[in-house]
């Protein structure tokens, strides 16, 4: 089955490239059922997140009318989020029909899904970012559809760069740390509160991506190779980390080890930092009427250990419907809508996520207001080990993030964490080098 899904996926892109789309005619919503039914969606907050999957609600609620679709908010945390889930799962709950996943667990919580294949047309396999469908394909079960990704940016403020003299953002690590000390010193002189650099330094699933983009951009690794080896415990990745831990304090605030992405955001929309690492989100947003710095900062990939190197890691969301669903072909329609090109083009606009369809990204709209959004980009992002730890990466990830921020806070040393680290994923039954 998953063959045969590859194979078509293959040659229907084929297809597309000889003969470019054009926009999609209007079609008429397929809404699963005629019966009036209602069905809850539970998604994020972040932002202007709840705004618009609100938006994205009312207008599956306007083609469809006897469907009523509630919107319930999950934590801003997504370890957070997935212990919520886990505890609806238990309860074999029908509270939620349709679930927003992290793109790291379809392999978690493929059992509690419904396979989505069946309500999926040829010409929609195939317009999604295939790496996104092979992802969320478990068992040759289509468990979530891509609802939009993402991968971890470098934000920089430009009129800044322009006044200390820099022509171009930091290519290296060592790099953003001078221009951001730079920055920093000459800013404190009017503004005390300004810093250097923010990112996401919290104990949860935020950190995971940031260290895995400091550990991969350098030469580190990546946790777990995909043959299941642990891959932490090398030179290279420890010295990005003592990096990291010697700039808290420095050009980095004492409590980025307690900020998830909107405390990055916040310093850093407030016009109080030099740089910033976070997703594609915050794009929108400091560009907004009463952002204090609209029109004043860019977007580059994140710095590595050496000019041209770089990784960003793979973030984004899905759209499941969970199994024990009193309206599952209800949620499957709506999933289905949520996804379309259509409103795809509309979500991202909104927030500027990267769109998981090959259509929306040729859009003239996207390409005009948010040019920094590329497939290729997305395809070539770093992915955390969620495919080859299956059910059990969340244990991967909390050991690996509780380590790094052990480093951060001074708890520990890096050299140490990281022995340490590799023996306890080690005792989870992988590889040691």
């Amino acid at each position: 089955m998953f063959k045969r899904i590859l194979a078509l996926a293959l040659v229907l892109s084929v297809v597309l490239a000889l003969f470019p789309a054009t926009a999609p005619a209007q079609e008429e919503v397929n809404c699963g059922t005629e019966d009036e039914v209602t069905i809850t969606l539970i998604a994020g907050q972040v932002g202007q997140e709840l705004e618009a999957v609100q938006n994205v609600a009312n207008d599956f609620m306007a083609a469809c009318p006897n469907i009523t679709v509630n919107v319930t908010t999950r934590p801003t945390s997504s370890t957070d989020t997935l212990a919520q889930y886990q505890q609806f799962f238990d309860a074999q709950s029908s509270e939620i029909d349709v679930y927003q996943l992290d793109v790291i667990w379809p392999g978690i919580v493929a059992e509690h899904m419904i396979d989505l294949m069946p309500y999926l047309t040829e010409e929609d396999l195939a317009d999604f970012v295939q790496g996104n469908i092979i992802n969320n394909t478990v068992d040759g079960r289509l468990v979530a559809l891509p609802w939009f990704a993402g991968s971890g940016m470098l934000y920089y403020r430009t009129d800044l760069l322009e006044k200390y003299g820099y022509d171009a953002p930091p290519q290296t690590w060592e790099e953003l740390g001078e221009m951001a000390r730079t920055i920093q010193e000459g800013e404190r002189a009017e503004n005390p509160d300004f810093w250097g650099f923010v990112y996401q330094g919290n104990a949860y699933e935020g950190l995971t991506c940031d260290a895995l983009e400091w550990q991969a951009s350098v030469g580190g690794g990546v946790i777990i190779t995909p043959e299941g080896v642990v891959d932490v415990n090398n030179p290279a990745f420890i010295d990005i980390l003592d990096m990291m831990a010697s700039w808290i304090g420095d050009i980095v605030p004492e409590a980025v080890t307690t900020f998830q992405e909107e405390d990055a955001r916040a310093v850093w929309q407030a016009g109080n930092a030099a740089f910033m690492r976070n997703w594609g989100y915050a794009y929108t947003l400091g560009n907004a009427e009463d952002s204090v710095i609209a029109g004043l900062f860019d977007v580059a990939p994140l710095p590595g250990g050496e000019p041209g190197m770089t990784a960003a890691t793979l973030g984004g969301w899905e759209l499941g419907v969970s199994r024990y669903s009193a309206n599952p072909d209800a949620a499957a329609a709506f999933a289905v809508f949520a996804t379309s090109t259509e409103q795809q083009i509309k979500y991202v606009l909104a927030r500027g996520e990267a769109p998981t369809r090959l259509s929306v990204y040729d859009d003239p709209q996207i390409q005009e207001e948010l040019p920094f959004l590329r497939a290729d980009v997305i395809a070539a992002a770093v992915a955390r080990p969620s495919t080859v730890a299956g059910a059990g990466y969340a244990q991967v990830s909390e050991l690996y993030y509780t380590a790094v921020h052990s480093v951060l806070t001074g708890d520990a040393d890096a050299a140490t964490a990281m022995e340490d680290l590799e023996l306890a994923l080690g005792d989870l039954g992988f590889e040691l080098p």
